[in-house]
Parts: C-alpha cells; structure tokens; sequence
C-alpha cells in the first residue's frame, strides 16, 4: 500500500511521532505502515507567518501596538497575546502572511509577540503601598495597566536614595525586573525615590526619572568645574582677534540665565557694516574626553521643563565662565561678516575672539527701541533690524516653510503653581536675533564644506529632509475638503511655496489651526547628520549648529571640528561623528518630550479647579476613540470620549477625516468650533477629559 505524501520519508530532527489511540497505531502496524510525524510548532508557524522587530506601545486598557517598518501601519497586539511585553519593550513579533496579504484589502494587522528581546530601560512612576510584607508601586499611566510588586523580602528592605527613604505613600521611580510566568503583576525594583506625591519638586523629579534625565551633577563633574580657573590670563588671549572696543550687546528672554550669544556691529569707510556674531567658547574651557565632556555628551542638550532648567553644564560654565554677561571681557568662537545694504555677504571671517557686552536688552526692551527708534544703541540695533528683515524675506523667497502655530507657556508663581497660560509672541526683535543666528550657522556650514582645505571634510550637519509626499498628498485632499487648492506638491521647492500659500490664504480660518496641523505632520523631524541633505524647511543647501554651545552638545562638535579645519587639519573619523549625531539626535527627542510632558501636567493642574465649567474651543484632532479639542484663548487640549457623547452614535472615518453621528448624520471636522464642559483631570495620566455640549 502506497504511504501518503505527509507519511512519506523519515523523522527530521524537530519531528514528533503523531498521538493516536492504541487501537488505530496497532492496526497501522500490522499493516506496515510508517510511523506518521507532524512538523514542530516552529517550522509550521515559520510557514504561516512573518516576523518582525518593533518597540510596543502599550495603552491603558492592556492591548498594545508595534511599529514596523515596510508594513502599512502598526501592528495591533491583543492583551493576550503581548505575553509578559510592557510598553518600550523591544519585542520579535509574528503576524500571520494572510493578515499582511489581506492588509490591502482594508483588514488591519494583528500579531503576536513571540520573544521579549529587550525590556525597556524606562522606569514607571508610582506611589508605594505598603501590605504587611509586600510592597508594590501603584502605576497611574496611560501606557502602564499593571502596578508592579517590589522584588523585596519585606519593607525593612526598601532603599534610601538621594537622601529620600522610600516608605508607604511616597512617590517612586521602578524599573521593571522580571515577570515570572504565574505572576498576576511584574515584578521591579526601586531606582529613584521621588517624594511626597503632588509636591511641585516630586511631579517635576517625577517627569525627570520617567524620561531618565538627571536633575543633578554628580559631585566628580561639580567638582571638575570648580577646578576651572575663572580669570582670563594673556595666554587665554593670544591667537585671539580683539572685539572689545567694538559695540556688542545681547538680547535675550527676560528671565534667561545664561546668554551664550552677543552682536557686534560696526560701520565700514566703504558703507557696508561688519557684524559678528560672537558665541561663548565653551570649548576652551570643556576638554574632550575629561569629566565635564563625558557628562555633556551624556545629556546631550539642556532641558527646559516649564519651571526649571536641567542645563547641559554645571551652572559655573552656564551662568558664570561661558555667559556673555555685560561688561566683562568673555572668550568667544564668532562668525564676522561683512553685509552690503541688500544683506549679501561681501566676506567673512571664522575664529576665536575676545569681547565685552556693553548691554544686556530683553527682547521687550529691543522692540520698543525698534518700534521708536529711541534708547541704547538705537542707531545699532536699527541698522542690524534692516538687514534682518531683508535677510528673513530672501529666505522666504528661496523657500523656507512659514508655520505660525501658536506656541503657548504656562505662567507659574514661586512655587510651581500654574496662573495662567498665554501664547508666546514672536516680534521683531526675536526675528533679529533668529536671523543673524541663522546666517552665523549657514556660513560656517558653507565654509566647511566648500572652502576649508581638508578633502571631504567630515562635519556635523543640522539637516532636515524633504516632506513625505503621500503625507503631502493627504494634506492637498484634506484642504480640498474646506474649498482650498493647493499647487505642485511633486517637486519640493514648489511644494513649499504651495505650503506657504496655503497657510497664507487659511489665516484666520476656523480650519486654520487644523492645516497646519497636518502640514507640520507631513514635515521630516530635523536632526543632525555627517551627511548634507540640506534644511528643507529653512531652504538652506548648508546648515549647522553653531550659536548654543552651552546648550547643545553638536554646536560643541562644531566648535572644535571648525577650529580643527581653520588651523589645516585633515578629515575627522566620519563614524565616530556619525554615531555622535545619532546620539545627539536621540537625546534632543527625549528632552523634547519631557519638556511637552511638563508642560502637559501644568495645564493638567491649571485645568484642576475649572471642571464643571463651560469652553468654547476647536477641534484639533480626530481618531476613532475620540475628539480633541483646544478650548479658548488658552489652547488647553483634551479628548471628548465618542462613547460617552449623548443621543448619537459617533464614527471615525478616516478617509475622509472626519467623525459622523450615525442618526443625526453630524459631521464634526478638524478645526469646526465647538463647545465643551470639563468632566476629569488626571495629574497621574496628563489627561484631560471635556464633554461635548450640544446647542
């Protein structure tokens, strides 16, 4: 008798014997046929689906989702088939090929992960509760649906870190650990004790712990500054060109610290002017490779929460050494330009400097004297104006991208209590500063890669990449929806120039706020590179960062491969940089984020003492779980919950872009006015909750 193709050939290493009754395998046997085998579970999955790597992102209600590059959108990930996976964790997933072959056909994605690679080194924050001899961390995230159990023996054993005892009702910082198998909750142990829950100083070292900044130098970096000699010798000064006698002021925010940027300027006998953009030469004081560089590099950027700075350097470099503060001689790094009256630059210079402020302006200081024409050095600060408005609409007309998105602050007192949240204004006296900042940065990336000696110099780019063109696409459709045309998007340079149109003839628009929007979402995130992509959105060929040293790790890269290239040296190991920027790039996203989180928590607790209250707002977002909604004038975003809108039955169509009520047939639009009720305020989550009233 002829065996069957799936009973043919013999046992492979990971085939098993097929279970049958003992009945059916004797009859098999006396008829002589083969033992049958079945393939292992490996090789029979390895058939029928494909495997993945991505991060999870995990919600609130347990079910999570991985990104995956190639794929047409995030992978969903059911709650029972995460297995033990938390939010951050680096994860090999499988999704079966028939949901990626139907993925065309509108089905969405779903998998499984089969191996935890890697845990996430985020920690959670939670507040300890103590049960007799079990402690755990009580979780209140929007990514985090666990509390997770100390890995202690009982609560003799909680640690004291930074001079805090962790103890019952205190707030923490958990790293998870291990989830054993039969455990209903992972287990962690306790890195940072945070303090009292609530207190300002806690919520703040809490948002710090959660993104893992520091909010405090080690004593072997405090140290290593405190080592710095503060006078400036004649060896500090030679090799130095000498600005001191030339007039030079800076402008700042009112409540800034540290001012690592100052303008000289100064008539020429041919009717140009000279002006120099003068950067404090943190470089001359931090050596690569000792204590302070190592712990800058670290950072990789200050942070700037909505109450406090976490600087870049301990604050004798930041605020003493390497700020351009008035009337003291300070070493410097600057760019010195010659401009004619049309702003074009006739020549520059490149190199160390020494100079000494003759005035420190706030920025509401410079715009009244440009608005009047009256007070210290008006004559300077006029002429530098002129230029800055001229250069400002050269870059316009070569391309640049003009977003106006209002940017909001929140007002706190003393203590960290928020009063109020009102928008930043940019004037003309930020644009002046903006400007010539932008030109410094332009033309030491220009001499680099274009005049300095070494062949193909490895430099550090700021760059940013053409926008995403179905992104581009979305958005002309989008526009369509409210009557807008947009013109060419398929070439870049004129694809600006209809992005600009459009905000243009959207300003004022109740859809305004909703196109920018979705413009920005079409734009590639800045980062910095050994590669020269050029700036798309600043339509610049070369780009760096030079003007923030004191801030900015890269702008130190900078400093030290331009002096490097000046004195003839040749290229510089382009991994190494390479890997730096990647680094530098990482950390700027990471305090960006904490820097939105702070900002989300004060308006949390700004919002705390106004639920029940009645706002006008806009929609600013839509998905298929809710509404966003920034209420008036302070731009205060929450969700509205489609399942809890009264008398309707909500719907997200994506398509479209829009949300219908099944039985009125409403539609609700990104930017449409609207009126809402605030219902929760969760500090824990940074969430806020509004109710849709209906008129």
């Amino acid at each position: 008798m002829a065996l069957s193709k799936r009973r043919q050939g013999k046992n492979k290493k990971n085939e098993k014997p097929v279970r049958e009754g003992a009945l059916k395998r004797a009859k098999r046997l006396a008829r002589g046929e083969a033992e049958p085998v079945r393939t292992s579970f490996r090789e029979r999955r390895s058939k029928s689906v494909e495997e993945f790597e991505g991060m999870v992102s995990l919600s609130r209600d347990g079910f999570g989702f991985v990104k995956v590059e190639g794929l047409p959108e995030d992978v969903f990930i059911p709650m029972r088939k995460l297995h033990f996976a938390l939010n951050g964790d680096f994860v090999k997933i499988a999704v079966p090929k028939r949901r990626i072959a139907s993925g065309a056909k509108g089905r969405s994605l779903e998998g499984e992960v089969v191996k935890i690679i890697r845990r996430s080194a985020k920690p959670h924050i939670g507040v300890l509760m103590v049960r007799g001899r079990q402690v755990w961390a009580i979780v209140e995230s929007k990514n985090m649906p666990y509390d997770i159990r100390i890995d202690i023996d009982g609560p003799e054993d909680l640690p004291e870190i930074g001079g805090k005892q962790a103890e019952h009702g205190m707030k923490v910082a958990v790293l998870v650990t291990d989830w054993p198998r039969r455990s209903m909750e992972p287990l962690g142990r306790i890195v940072d004790v945070l303090g009292v829950p609530g207190e300002n100083d806690t919520e703040m070292h809490a948002i710090l712990a959660e993104f893992q900044l520091p909010y405090r130098f080690e004593p072997a970096v405090e140290a290593a500054a405190g080592e710095i000699r503060e006078e400036i010798t004649e060896a500090d000064l030679r090799g130095r060109r000498d600005f001191r006698n030339v007039t030079t002021f800076t402008i700042d925010p009112s409540d800034a610290k540290d001012f690592d940027d100052a303008l000289s300027y100064r008539k020429l006998e041919n009717g140009n002017v000279e002006v120099g953009v003068h950067i404090a030469d943190v470089t001359h004081y931090v050596q690569p490779g000792g204590v302070l560089d190592e712990e800058a590099f670290a950072r990789g950027t200050s942070v700037y929460l909505v109450d406090r700075t976490i600087p870049m350097l301990p604050e004798k470099l930041s605020n003493r050494l390497c700020s351009l503060r008035p009337h003291e001689d300070k070493l410097c790094f600057s760019t010195v330009v010659e401009l004619d009256a049309k702003a074009k630059v006739v020549s520059q210079w490149f190199g160390r400097t020494v100079i000494n402020s003759d005035q420190r302006f706030d920025y509401e200081q410079a715009q009244e004297i440009i608005e009047t024409g009256k007070g210290p050095l008006a004559e300077e600060i006029g002429a530098l104006h002129a230029l800055a408005t001229i250069l400002r609409r050269q870059r316009f007309d070569h391309g640049a991208i003009s977003f106006e998105r209002p940017e909001m602050k929140v007002l706190v007192d003393g203590t960290g209590k928020p009063l109020d949240v009102v928008q930043k204004v940019s004037r003309e006296s930020n644009w002046l500063i903006e400007e010539f900042m932008l030109l410094a940065n332009r033309c030491v990336a220009e001499h680099v890669a274009r005049h300095c000696k070494a062949k193909d110099p490895t430099f550090v780019y700021r760059v940013h990449e053409n926008p995403d063109p179905e992104k581009l696409e979305s958005l002309r459709k989008f526009a369509g929806n409210f009557g807008h045309k947009m013109g060419d998007t398929a070439d870049p340079k004129k694809a600006a120039k209809s992005l600009n149109a459009l905000m243009k003839s959207t300003k004022g628009l109740p859809e305004e706020n909703a196109l920018q929007m979705l413009a920005l979402r079409s734009m590639a995130r800045a980062r910095y590179d050994t590669d020269n992509v050029g700036h798309y959105g600043l339509a610049f060929r070369y780009y760096t960062h030079f003007t923030s040293p004191i801030r900015r790790y890269p702008d130190m890269m900078v400093h030290r491969l331009l002096a490097h290239y000046l004195a003839g040296g040749s290229s510089q190991d382009r991994l190494r940089y390479q890997t730096a920027c990647e680094h530098c790039s990482a950390r700027e996203q990471v305090a960006t984020d904490a820097e939105r989180a702070s900002i989300k928590y004060k308006m949390v607790e700004f919002m705390q003492d106004k639920i029940g209250k009645v706002f006008d707002g806009h929609v600013s977002g839509l998905t298929e779980w809710g509404i966003y909604v920034e209420i008036e004038p302070t731009k205060v975003e929450g969700m509205v919950s489609l399942r809890e809108i009264r008398g309707d039955w909500y719907q997200f169509d994506e398509e479209k872009y829009e949300t219908r009520g099944r039985a009125s047939g409403r539609v609700i639009r990104l930017g449409d006015p609207v009126k809402i009720r605030v219902i929760r305020a969760s500090l824990e989550q940074k969430i806020l909750d509004y109710e849709l009233i209906e008129e």
